[in-house]
């Protein structure tokens, strides 16, 4: 399965280092979320292509991304948090955690060595250019409730270059949790030009008297600024 796809499926489920760092807490620390000093790695998961088979082929495997069961031990929470470990911005680790997290209702899974957040903190914290981890924190971030902190991480991400459907769509999600509504159009309308396929965005927008069709091709490909 690709991992487009998969995001996408996970955040239907779910549904500025340069510029904002994400609030802290008592419980997300640099002290309590650990060192990213690691015996293995830790490695980008985007460059170091050559480290990732022996990781994800003893601990990334199909029960583990579906949570049905651990590799090595009893509970999924540990073979993710070893590869969270080799590989912070792991993006398909990452979402599987977040989704472990939601499943069992605990901040910190069973297995895990750290909560849900810390794991993308540590992403942050390792490879704050990295879209897709933006994008991921974003996306949880929105589903607590803090829409705001979301927001920085999205808009981050899209002056990185991130301009995908599935992107587009999440940022329109935000826009309309924040009553910008203009904003959350256009990115409805990107979002459906380039085929994203869930109605739920132009449903809320509906639902609300804010939708309308777009009136030319342009409007899909113009940036909310």
């Amino acid at each position: 399965m690709k991992l487009e796809t998969v995001f996408i499926r996970v955040i239907a489920l779910i549904a500025l280092f340069s510029q904002v760092s994400p609030a802290k807490s008592v419980e997300l620390s640099d002290i309590t979320c650990g060192t990213l000093i690691n015996g293995y790695g830790p490695f980008d998961y985007r460059s170091d292509k050559n480290e990732l088979p022996v990781v994800e082929f003893h601990h990334l495997t199909a029960p583990v991304l579906s949570l049905r069961s651990g590799q090595t031990g009893v509970h999924p929470g540990g073979d993710l948090d070893y590869t969270l470990r080799a590989f912070p911005n792991h993006p398909m680790a990452l979402i599987a955690m977040v989704r472990l997290g939601e499943k069992t209702g605990l901040k910190k899974p069973k297995g895990a060595r750290y909560s849900v957040e810390c794991y993308l903190y540590r992403a942050w914290r390792f490879r704050n250019d990295d879209p897709m981890v933006r994008m991921i924190y974003g996306a949880y971030l929105a589903k607590q409730g803090r829409t705001k902190e979301a927001l920085a991480h999205l808009e981050d991400a899209r002056e990185m270059g991130e301009e995908s459907g599935n992107f587009d769509y999440n940022l329109g999600l935000i826009y309309f949790d924040l009553r910008e509504y203009d904003k959350s159009l256009l990115y409805a309308h990107q979002a459906y030009a380039k085929g994203f396929g869930l109605p739920g965005l132009r449903e809320k927008l509906k639902k609300a008297g804010k939708w309308s069709d777009p009136r030319d091709k342009n409007e899909t490909k113009s940036g909310a600024n």
